[in-house]
């Protein structure tokens, strides 16, 4: 059994630092159960989106389906199984939804912060883009890119500090 460091992960990161992969690594290291917001908003709700991009219709659905993860995860922590939230958690006001919830239940939290530069993010959503692999749930268009990077708040070192965090760089 792999060592247990915390009993939640959350893996943060802005578009394309390469929070799903990492999360499946981490999944695998510490015999945990990753949730993935892109996997679940894929299955569950992108065949019914609006032909608009409308923002509250998103975030509405990725915020009931958080909840439905929180809720698996605790089952999951009290039978020794930690969850790793590959979530976006774009910036502190929904980190601290996640760690208010784990904290209020006694679980024990690590921040995971990939960090990596936009250039480099944007090639790599392009690369996505075109060879739809693993990874791939839907098309990022620039638009969209450019949107989310507008709303990213990276965490600063007391964030990290507190949350005993990783800041992974490529």
């Amino acid at each position: 059994m792999p060592e247990r460091l915390a009993d939640i992960h959350l893996v943060c990161g802005a578009t394309g630092a390469g929070k799903s992969t990492y999360s499946e690594e981490l999944a695998q290291s510490v015999g945990g159960v990753r949730f993935s917001i892109d996997e679940w908003m894929q299955r569950l709700h992108n065949e019914d989106k609006p032909d608009e991009q409308l923002f509250e219709w998103f975030y509405e659905r990725v915020q009931r389906n958080c909840a439905q993860m929180r809720s698996v995860a605790e089952r999951l922590v009290v039978l020794n199984v930690p969850a790793i939230f590959d979530c976006g958690l774009t910036n502190k006001m929904e980190r601290d939804i996640f760690v208010n919830w784990a904290e209020d239940l006694g679980f024990s939290v690590q921040l995971h912060f990939r960090d990596v530069s936009t250039d480099i993010r944007w090639q790599r959503v392009q690369n996505r883009n075109t060879e739809q692999a693993e990874t791939f749930q839907f098309e990022v268009t620039r638009d969209m890119f450019d949107f989310i990077e507008s709303l990213w708040e990276a965490p600063g070192d007391e964030e990290l500090t507190r949350l005993n965090g990783k800041r992974i760089t490529d």
